[in-house]
């Protein structure tokens, strides 16, 4: 990295700081999505505290909103935290890399698939095929894509042909108490991730 680029991040960084102080003196907590709060401690000081609910990354055809709001509203009502694009990407995000790294983050990577996602092409192929990668890198026993049937449709062979998925018909409660079991076992196999402040 050149000196310029250094001193660039270096300023960048700086200011964050500046407005995260700032915010905090002024007693507001900070929250980092995802991540967890910074917040004033009751022994003086900053303390952060972790996100703790499972981190659920759900991928979904544009068609199928309304079925995958109901989803990610079980999942809160269950304790976990879903990641849904509709309602996470702000105006002028750099979009393709907050999903990137909105998967990263994910204790899980939920995928759902109908009779349209699995045919359709675009973002939701990109989406599970940077998951299937996620995927790799991790151990081969740890629970990370959890595929789940909307309505009956054709899983695609490649993950059928590895991977349990889960019907939300025709007992939706059922198939979401089988969802959270493997999105909670996600959860509790993945490693911590790097200290952020050291």
């Amino acid at each position: 990295m050149t000196t310029g680029r250094r001193d660039k991040c270096t300023d960048v960084s700086r200011r964050i700081l500046t407005i995260l102080k700032q915010s905090l003196e002024e007693g507001h907590s900070v929250d980092i999505d995802g991540l967890g709060s910074f917040r004033t401690s009751t022994q003086g000081g900053y303390e952060f505290l972790p996100e703790s609910r499972p981190q659920v990354f759900v991928a979904y055809a544009a068609e199928d909103l309304p079925v995958v709001r109901r989803l990610c509203d079980s999942l809160a009502e269950a304790g976990c935290h879903p990641w849904l694009d509709r309602e996470k990407l702000l105006p002028g995000q750099n979009w393709p890399r907050a999903i990137e790294r909105a998967i990263e983050f994910a204790d899980a990577f939920v995928v759902c698939f109908s009779r349209r996602s699995v045919t359709k092409y675009g973002q939701f192929q990109s989406e599970l095929r940077y998951a299937l990668d996620c995927a790799r890198r991790q151990p081969l026993d740890q629970v990370f894509v959890v595929p789940v049937r909307l309505e009956p449709c054709e899983v695609p062979l490649r993950i059928a042909r590895e991977l349990q998925y889960v019907d939300l018909f025709p007992d939706w409660d059922r198939g979401i108490r089988r969802v959270l079991r493997s999105v909670r076992r996600a959860a509790s196999q993945k490693l911590p991730p790097p200290a952020l402040f050291k």
